[in-house]
């Protein structure tokens, strides 16, 4: 699920500036595509990622929720990997402005006030500067509301979901809290899950019906939007955060079909290069738009929108394997300790320890089961 969203999520960020925009519908079909992919269909993948993440925190039972090592844990695979990222392109970015280079690419930190400029690095009050980030940040604010959000969805479900998801789709109504609404509904409701110990492999029978009103919803809102866009009427607005919210259903139906196929089975084994093209993926798409924009016209905007996202995956991947291999001390650091995790799981599956199964598991559980 993490590969193929955050696989989305680089179509989302592929740059584009005023002349090239899709909803100028220069280029037909190609330009209704980009808004069915970057505006549609693959803005499920923060909602949907933040389900993930709810649900694995307390995929034990709320007996086994420890917070302060929840607090510390997560400090080491969340915060840290954040300010890393962020703050390492905020440098580069300072440094690069002061030679004239990269002005218009991102915001002005050299003119920047004070608390512009922190909450660029810090993503305080807006977004940051390395902007897919609002998500880890928005995940840490729903990390240190997590017992409170367990609580209500606990004693108050229904109403407490209900709350959230009204909030989530209202277009222009800002809580303060998280930077982006949908991440808190999503985050609540996958603690939800599980806490009720909800079988989600028991939908799996629906997934073709599933994937396939997802995509009929995505093309229709797709339709809307590049008929509308950019300044979308409020309905289709709220029709567009309500779609980004219930697709992660879709979507997860839709990874039960494509885990079954060879490829499928390839990408549930990639471990932590889905967050390490997660926290690298927009520097590299601005700086490849920064060399396209020297080099060739805006005619031309179809051919970097292909190449720039062929480019992007096989750059990430390579360096993800070059960094892993050569620099892994850095890289757990900078993956928030993920590789470490994926050489265990692989060296587990691969040399059981005595008395245990090939999933790892002690044979007396696996008799017993």
């Amino acid at each position: 699920m993490r590969i193929l969203l955050i696989s989305g999520i680089v179509f989302v960020h592929v740059p584009h500036d005023p002349a090239t925009s899709p909803f100028l519908g220069l280029n037909g079909f190609f330009d209704w595509l980009r808004v069915f992919l970057g505006d549609s269909l693959f803005r499920i993948g923060v909602p949907c990622l933040s389900a993930i993440s709810g649900y694995l925190l307390f995929q034990r039972g709320w007996e086994a929720f420890d917070y302060a090592k929840t607090l510390r844990s997560k400090a080491r695979t969340v915060l840290v990997p954040f300010l890393i990222w962020n703050l390492g392109l905020f440098a580069t970015v300072l440094v690069i402005q002061r030679a004239e280079i990269g002005i218009g690419y991102f915001p002005d930190l050299w003119n920047a006030s004070p608390r512009e400029a922190v909450s660029q690095a810090f993503a305080t009050e807006g977004l940051p500067i390395d902007i897919p980030l609002y998500f880890l940040r928005d995940l840490i604010v729903c990390i240190i509301l997590s017992p409170v959000l367990a609580l209500l969805v606990r004693r108050f479900p229904g109403p407490t979901l209900a709350v959230l998801f009204v909030v989530a789709i209202i277009p222009d109504l800002t809580i303060g809290i998280v930077l982006k609404k949908s991440i808190l509904f999503s985050f609540t409701l996958g603690i939800f899950l599980a806490l009720n110990g909800v079988n989600l492999k028991g939908v799996d029978r629906f997934a073709a019906l599933g994937t396939a009103v997802l995509l009929a919803a995505a093309v229709l809102l797709s339709v809307g939007l590049y008929q509308t866009g950019p300044d979308f009427p409020w309905a289709l607005d709220l029709a567009r955060n309500a779609l980004s919210i219930l697709g992660a259903g879709g979507f997860w139906l839709m990874s039960a079909i494509a885990i079954r196929s060879r490829i499928g089975q390839r990408l549930a084994a990639t471990g932590s290069l889905s967050f390490w093209m997660f926290c690298s993926h927009f520097p590299l798409l601005v700086l490849m738009w920064m060399v396209w924009n020297r080099v060739a016209g805006d005619d031309l905007y179809p051919l970097f929108y292909g190449s720039a996202v062929v480019a992007s995956f096989i750059i990430l991947f390579v360096s993800n394997q070059l960094v892993s291999r050569t620099m892994p001390g850095l890289y757990e650091v900078l993956t928030g300790s993920r590789g470490r995790k994926a050489k265990l799981s692989a060296a587990l599956k691969s040399h059981p320890p005595a008395g245990a199964t090939r999933s790892g598991e002690p044979a007396i559980t696996q008799q017993h089961r």
